[in-house]
């Protein structure tokens, strides 16, 4: 028992210094159950997105320093919504590319990695998406830990388990004892968290998660990242990295292309007209005609590098698509650190959009020259789309028209309506 005492005493202390230097990780870490597990299947530690099950004699090698890591590594995991954004990816493949994710956010946070930790520093700021393609279909990278959320019965690769303990370079194994945390069904959970072998004196392996419990737990997960964000960030403790991350996992989930249709609807100024019929009509009455008056959309493409011309024709072909709906006119202009001397262009509503064929550019990126011009014009747009990466030196003021960002990457946007684009 006091070996056991020990450790939930270790455990503890890592939460509890998480929580006072790192709340946004300490907040997350609180929302997982401490679960010791049997060591037959458990050589490290894991996560269903339920609970933290962990090897105790694993834990017991670990310093302090490291235990946090191991806690935020599995906080993040379930956070960031590892368990609902495979999709038909195989699933170790997937499993290391969410560690090759997780990994170097906890290191420039400024916690320190058990060793077999995975990290390549090439893949820093990049999501498991991302980095998934770039990994060998059969890459032999192991993660620290294992991932629960999927059946065990796996396409394609199948699923490599951790190295049991002491098992040379990669994460070394144990096992641990129920650390306290939130009681059994807390949240509206059922507990199913793996059920308790007295005689080993651990929890057997938890089943994978069903599609509804997955979809609750989702959502869940989603409240409990940006209740812990604002947490941090009330207290000024929340890393630059760590922020545009969460900024960009609570953007709404809708597809770019039906927000941008969304948004380009409410520009289109279709309204009632009361105006008197002619003198020739019969009657007197006054009845509402519909009138339907043209939109002038302004589209500005920051041509400073960070956008490929497949990108934009993809993104001009789109609004190609949404503007004859809306009898829009389309103004076309470029900026990177100042707006295209050869612009701008413009597309009547039944006219094709094109890329012009040279588009100067390459420069640095501001956006303070394409408002500018754009309120210099005769007649302000009714709307502006700004396709950028928002990486760059924006207006002190809000401009005073509706504008929206079609942002690729995670970076913020200070005023503005802001759709992610991937």
């Amino acid at each position: 028992m006091a070996g056991n005492d020990e450790l939930e005493i270790k455990l503890a202390a890592a939460r509890t210094r998480l929580i006072l230097e790192k709340p946004f990780l300490g907040a997350l870490v609180m929302r997982l159950p401490l679960v010791e597990a049997l060591p037959n299947w458990c050589p490290t530690t894991a996560t269903d997105a339920r609970a933290f099950y962990y090897n105790k004699e694993y834990i017991r090698q670990l310093s302090l320093d490291e235990t946090q890591f191991v806690l935020a590594h599995e906080a993040l995991h379930c956070a960031l919504s590892h368990f609902t954004r495979r999709g038909h990816r195989i699933k170790h493949r997937w499993d290391v590319a969410c560690d090759f994710a997780i990994n170097p956010l906890l290191i420039r946070d400024g916690l320190e990695p058990p060793p077999g930790s995975l990290y390549l520093p090439e893949y820093e700021g990049m999501t498991a998406e991302e980095i998934y393609p770039l990994l060998d279909e059969n890459t032999q990278d192991i993660p620290m830990d294992q991932h629960l959320y999927d059946d065990s019965g796996d396409q394609g690769e199948g699923t490599r388990s951790p190295p049991p303990p002491g098992g040379g370079e990669p994460p070394r194994g144990g096992q641990l004892p129920s650390g306290g945390g939130q009681a059994p069904g807390e949240d509206g959970n059922e507990d199913r968290r793996g059920e308790t072998d007295p005689e080993a004196g651990g929890a057997r392996k938890p089943p994978p998660l069903g599609p509804d419990e997955r979809e609750r737990l989702g959502v869940q997960w989603q409240q409990r990242l940006a209740g812990a964000a604002q947490q941090a960030l009330r207290a000024g403790k929340l890393d630059g990295h760590l922020a545009r991350l969460v900024d960009h996992l609570l953007q709404p989930q809708l597809p770019w292309r039906m927000l941008l249709a969304r948004y380009m609807s409410r520009a289109a100024r279709d309204d009632y007209s009361y105006t008197r019929p002619s003198s020739r009509r019969e009657g007197a009455a006054i009845l509402p005609s519909l009138r339907s008056e043209q939109v002038e959309v302004t589209v500005v493409l920051d041509t400073s590098g960070s956008i490929s011309q497949e990108e934009m024709l993809e993104f001009l072909s789109e609004i190609d698509a949404i503007k004859g709906q809306l009898s829009a006119r389309v103004t076309l202009q470029a900026c990177d650190d100042q707006v295209a001397e050869e612009g701008p262009w413009v597309f009547e509503p039944w006219e094709q959009i094109r890329l012009p064929e040279s588009l100067p550019g390459g420069g640095g990126t501001r956006f303070t020259p394409a408002f500018e011009w754009a309120q210099s014009q005769d007649r302000p747009p009714d709307l502006l789309l700004y396709f950028t990466d928002a990486e760059g030196e924006f207006p002190e003021r809000e401009a005073p028209f509706p504008v929206i960002w079609l942002v690729k990457g995670k970076a913020r946007v200070p005023w503005g309506q802001r759709i992610q684009l991937n």
